[in-house]
């Protein structure tokens, strides 16, 4: 029973579907970490806090991952606003740790930062630009003549 209802779900989610309730989790999770317990350096993000508070940006991790979460179960083609949700988060964060490194340079480990959100928005593109496998038709039963 387990296995066909994961089987279902998987069925119905496919890869890309699987990748946005992943991501979509992971983004909210970070959104609510952010809220509740808001990390303690906060050097890199300077240029972030200036635009609006931590505990907002926090809200809005947690809007785009379950903007994400939603799209994880609509059809290829109309999955689109988790595809954008995910990777809109992340850029403002890769570009305030790349420049708390360089030019400002007021966090060293700035590039470390943003070299991984960085990496994610990439990852993300590429998964955006899948196409979904077709899915296997059901074999016949073979007839003998």
């Amino acid at each position: 029973m387990p296995r066909r209802v994961a089987r279902r779900l998987g069925r119905a989610l496919g890869r890309r579907g699987a990748f946005l309730l992943c991501f979509g989790t992971v983004w909210a999770l970070i959104g609510y970490g952010q809220i509740t317990a808001p990390q303690p350096d906060q050097r890199g993000l300077k240029l972030l806090l200036d635009i609006m508070p931590l505990d907002a940006w926090g809200w809005c991790w947690l809007t785009a991952g379950l903007v994400a979460i939603v799209s994880a179960w609509m059809r290829q083609g109309w999955d689109w606003p988790g595809f954008l949700a995910l990777p809109l988060m992340v850029m403002p964060w890769f570009f305030a740790y790349l420049i708390a490194w360089w030019p400002l340079g007021v966090f060293p480990r700035g590039w470390i930062a943003a070299a991984l959100y960085g990496a994610l928005a990439i990852g993300i593109l590429v998964v955006a630009g899948w196409r979904e496998p077709p899915r296997p038709k059901r074999a016949e039963p073979p007839y003998e003549s």
